[in-house]
């Protein structure tokens, strides 16, 4: 292939680069030759066309919030015909060779085989279990339309799969169901896994107005939909606040969703609002002055279909940022973690709790959890090495041979002290400096954790 070959990546549940992964995936692939254009919804203030680091993007307005089967039913189809329109505006501009869908929903197969008659390929890059979505947030259906709306996500799903020339998934669970339920070769598929990029996602000295007046900072970093658990945090903070006096801990809830404001009329209704802050949509500066604060990030996704097969970006985050994590033990958190978590048995609120209070009141357990967490993640699991074998998938596909190699590693560190937003970077490659910062976030009079680098 003469020219770089473009990708046109479709996302319908976040806008770009706010979806993390995708905008690695992005990033990714320009850094490696490729032309890459990207169709999503519109964020607050977004325009319709912009070119971002390379990456042109296209958004269209997004729906208004849908409810019931019919309204979800035309939110999936207004999407889809935007995107379809968006699609020929973007092969006017420069005919792309690979279309990438992102799920949820797993509608666009439909869309990728009206491309395939002008020779586009299509990548399923598997983010979610539409079916599993359903059981745990519905149970498994007992009357004929559940039942039906679960089939007609299973049929919706292997018309995805059977489409796709290639399947990257979030993890070996899910990987495993593109073979089994799938029915994808083992050859068309591959493990990329969302890592953090640990150049990037550093900590900073915390910010100590984030406590409100507290001693420690507990933080919820993700989607607040009914899946996702988040009741559960104010269950932990009313028992901690509440039953045990504990009013020196505040609760960061960072992120938005469906149950957003029904988290926040629970908080006002339990009394919580002097300790619970919900900071709504959040970007990469707000993360960073939050996880470089908080004491703890929780892991409050329950145990059920979905949840115990995916991996939760959350936890890697927190500890790229050197976060302890509390989180209840599921199968593909205990992959992401391993020993660098407290993990707590499914569904046990007070144990959950006493095991927060337990590691807020151990600076030594939240040290030792810290740094390792984020050694981890420098390590194991950053995405230096996935965004090399997702960049790999797409040379297979095409037969192009890509910028490379990859640098072995964690990337290099920027030396000049401070992030991007000018605060200064905890010194990451000491790890006595970085057991010390994990240990009090800064917040201590005697603060040794933070060190000018260079």
């Amino acid at each position: 292939m003469r020219r770089a070959p473009h990708v046109l990546i479709i996302v319908q549940n976040l806008p770009v680069p706010l979806d993390r992964r995708v905008w690695l995936e992005c990033r990714a692939l320009v850094n490696a030759g490729y032309e890459v254009s990207v169709i999503c919804p519109k964020g607050p203030g977004d325009p319709a066309y912009a070119v971002l680091d390379s990456v042109h993007l296209y958004k269209y307005r997004p729906p208004p919030q849908a409810e019931g089967v019919v309204g979800y039913a035309w939110e999936f189809l207004y999407c889809w015909l935007r995107t379809a329109w968006l699609s020929q505006k973007v092969w006017r501009r420069s005919r792309f060779h690979v279309m990438q869908a992102c799920n949820p929903p797993d509608t666009y197969w439909a869309l990728a085989l009206l491309w395939r008659t002008m020779g586009v390929k299509f990548l399923f890059d598997h983010h979610d279990l539409n079916p599993e979505v359903f059981l745990s947030r519905f149970g498994k259906p007992k009357g004929v339309a559940g039942r039906a709306q679960l089939a007609i996500l299973k049929w919706l799903e292997r018309r995805t799969f059977r489409t796709a020339d290639r399947v990257t998934s979030t993890n070996t669970s899910y990987q495993k169901i593109a073979w089994d339920r799938g029915r994808v070769p083992r050859e068309h598929t591959a493990v990329v896994r969302s890592g953090p990029d640990t150049s990037v996602m550093r900590p900073t000295a915390g910010d100590p107005t984030l406590l409100r007046g507290g001693k420690h900072l507990v933080a919820y970093l993700g989607i607040m939909g009914p899946q996702d658990g988040v009741d559960g945090v104010l269950e932990v903070a009313k028992r901690i606040v509440h039953d045990r006096g504990r009013t020196d801990v505040r609760f960061a809830l960072l992120g938005f969703g469906d149950c957003l404001e029904d988290l926040k009329e629970q908080s006002t209704a339990w009394g919580l609002d002097d300790y619970v802050e919900f900071t709504g949509r959040v970007g990469p500066e707000q993360i960073s002055r939050y996880l470089s604060t908080a004491s703890a990030g929780v892991g409050p996704d329950p145990l059920n279909p979905l949840n115990d097969v995916s991996t939760m970006n959350k936890t890697m985050e927190y500890m790229a940022y050197a976060v302890p994590v509390v989180a209840y033990r599921l199968t593909e958190t205990v992959v992401s973690a391993a020993d660098c978590a407290v993990y707590v048995e499914p569904g046990d609120v007070d144990g959950f709790a006493q095991s927060l209070l337990d590691l807020l009141d151990d600076p030594e357990r939240r040290a030792e959890l810290g740094a390792t967490g984020r050694r981890r993640c420098e390590k194991v699991l950053d995405w230096r090495p996935q965004a090399e074998n997702y960049i790999g998938v797409f040379d297979e596909l095409l037969g192009f041979r890509s910028k490379g190699p990859f640098p072995d590693g964690p990337a290099v560190l920027n030396a000049s002290g401070t992030d991007q937003w000018g605060r200064t970077l905890v010194d990451v490659t000491d790890d006595a400096v970085l057991r010390a910062f994990a240990a009090d976030r800064g917040h201590s009079t005697e603060d040794t954790t933070v060190r000018e680098i260079g």
